[in-house]
């Protein structure tokens, strides 16, 4: 982004003036003899210089470093995720051919798993583990930064983004996602608010998922 706009300082000086002494015979004053005339001088008129100082607009710009980084690292354990339920698919005599089958499959519920898979998903899903309400809000506030370099302006389209993917996901789920997906909604539309407020905005009131 361009910054327009140079500065340019004017300086204005008033004319050095100076007034000289009228000088008289002491006679026509009718001062005694000896006296001497009152000299007035008028001193230097100085105005301060007046700067007319133009604030160039902050440029933000993508973070693309960080953006690149987040998305491999949901991409990593994406992936994860998808290697265990393609095991337990298969394990249960059920076909995967894509990751909607694999978010139909877990929608519906009807899986075991072995106590070792239990026992790492409870790890994953619990208050501060990676698919957990904290840490998922957060990297959906980190990636909705780093795309728009921190630009205050653009809090409003990064939420409204985050609300068509959230719409999107429940359609591929096929209805309402489970109770952590719902407050991981509600965490991330206040993080977007407590942006809002910092950046002086009106906070956003609509936090309903529909």
């Amino acid at each position: 982004m361009s910054v327009n706009g140079i500065t340019s300082t004017t300086s204005t000086y008033d004319p050095y003036q100076t007034t000289q002494p009228s000088t008289k015979p002491a006679e026509e004053t009718g001062a005694a003899s000896g006296s001497t005339s009152t000299k007035e001088e008028s001193g230097v008129v100085y105005e301060p210089s007046k700067e007319n100082t133009t604030t160039a607009a902050k440029t933000y710009t993508q973070n693309t470093e960080l953006v690149n980084k987040l998305k491999a690292d949901a991409e990593s354990h994406t992936k994860q995720l998808q290697n265990i339920v393609q095991q337990l698919m298969t394990k249960q005599g059920q076909t995967y051919n894509n990751a909607n089958d694999m978010w139909r499959f877990l929608a519906s519920g009807k899986f075991e798993v072995d106590e070792a898979t239990k026992l790492q998903a409870q790890k994953d899903i619990a208050e501060d583990g990676y698919w957990g309400v904290n840490q998922t809000s957060d990297r959906i506030i980190d990636f909705a930064k780093a795309l728009t370099g921190g630009d205050p302006s653009k809090i409003e389209e990064m939420r409204d983004a985050f609300k068509k993917g959230y719409k999107q996901a429940e359609k591929t789920w096929g209805g309402e996602l489970p109770e952590i997906s719902k407050q991981t909604y509600d965490a991330v539309m206040e993080k977007f608010d407590k942006m809002a407020e910092e950046a002086g905005q009106t906070v956003n009131t609509d936090t309903t998922t529909n």
